[in-house]
């Protein structure tokens, strides 16, 4: 069953094309992520594989050490545990569909969006607690140069 509903979180919009959270099975979304647009930390997912493929513009998609530039067509996947991020370098707003298994559900997008749309920066404390309740976990900062 599809969805007309758009979640706006910041300026990223997601439209639930399959929630799978009532029979724990996958979802898939719909991700329109415009050029230059604040995405979520690089993070993993304790219990979720998650497949990423682009259907217009261009989107860096990073998954533990590879760093691909995926185009139209072109997808990456998530195992369980990786550490993975994305954003849009290009001039055009970008256009993927994400399949989530079992699926974190939709209620995850509108708890985000309820701490990001608040104006001025998010509550970073705030935005943790919401990826924690759903299993997911921001990467640590990458650490500094020793100093010699």
């Amino acid at each position: 069953m599809s969805s007309s509903e758009v979640i706006k979180a910041g300026q990223l919009e997601i439209r639930y094309l399959v929630d799978g959270t009532a029979t724990g099975g996958l979802g898939v979304f719909e991700l329109t992520l415009p050029p230059g647009a604040n995405v979520p930390p690089p993070h993993s997912h304790r219990d979720n594989e998650e497949f990423f493929y682009v259907v217009e513009g261009s989107v860096t998609y990073s998954v533990d050490a590879e760093t691909r530039e995926l185009q139209p067509g072109e997808w990456m996947s998530t195992p369980r545990g990786s550490v993975h991020g994305f954003r849009n370098g290009g001039s055009q707003t970008a256009r993927a569909l994400v399949v989530l298994t079992p699926d974190i559900g939709a209620a995850y997008f509108r708890e985000v969006a309820a701490v990001v749309n608040v104006g001025g920066p998010p509550d970073r404390a705030a935005l943790v607690a919401v990826m924690s309740r759903y299993g997911l976990t921001p990467a640590a900062p990458p650490q500094a140069a020793a100093a010699g």
